[in-house]
């Protein structure tokens, strides 16, 4: 492990955030030992985030405005999976923010050919690539809600641990391990301490 570098930014990422990156964009916001960690906090560390997941290229700079934006539409597409988690309705603005987010780089449809053959492929506009971006996300996310993946979507179910994941089985209900060891290490302290006089 680099020296240099905090150890939050080494945290294993959850099942779900190779597939979605609309959930790692939630889970950019989580808590440590010792406090919240922001992973978009100023407009370097949104850059840097939106470089490290191919959302944006490294040579083009974002602004404070845009790095608000970013914070903003993380906010709303926790606030979309808290709704879909508690099976109610949404806060409006938050289905505003991700639909404003959709309209602001609305893709074109192509047509492309690898070499599997033709395949649609829906490019958005990259007149501005801090909107496309955003887009991306969103429409990422919007993909993963009204998917057949949405059935897996859950927040991790350990005190302190406010991160979103794929559960891979109906039993599963911590993001990582280390959530869960946390929690039967927690459960084997009290059970301890309750049979003690």
């Amino acid at each position: 492990m680099d020296q240099e570098t905090p150890v939050y930014l080494h945290r294993l990422p959850v099942p779900g955030e190779d597939r979605y990156v609309s959930l790692a964009l939630v889970n950019s916001r989580f808590r440590v030992s010792h406090g919240q960690v922001d992973l978009l906090d100023g407009a370097e560390a949104a850059h840097l985030w939106l470089v490290r997941h191919e959302a944006l290229p490294d040579r083009v700079p974002l602004n404070g405005r845009q790095a608000g934006r970013l914070r903003g539409l993380r906010e709303a597409l926790r606030a979309l999976f808290e709704a879909h988690g508690n099976g109610g309705p949404p806060p409006a603005g938050a289905l505003g923010t991700l639909n404003e987010a959709l309209a602001a780089a609305p893709s074109t449809p192509r047509l492309a050919w690898g070499a599997d053959g033709p395949r649609r492929d829906d490019v958005p506009d990259a007149g501005n690539p801090a909107a496309a971006a955003l887009f991306l996300l969103a429409e990422d996310a919007a993909e993963l809600l009204t998917g057949g993946d949405a059935a897996q979507l859950t927040e991790c179910a350990a005190p302190g641990c406010d991160r979103w994941f794929l559960r891979s089985h109906g039993a599963r209900r911590w993001c990582t391990t280390q959530c869960g060891n946390r929690v039967r290490a927690a459960r084997a302290y009290a059970a301890r301490k309750g049979t003690s006089p």
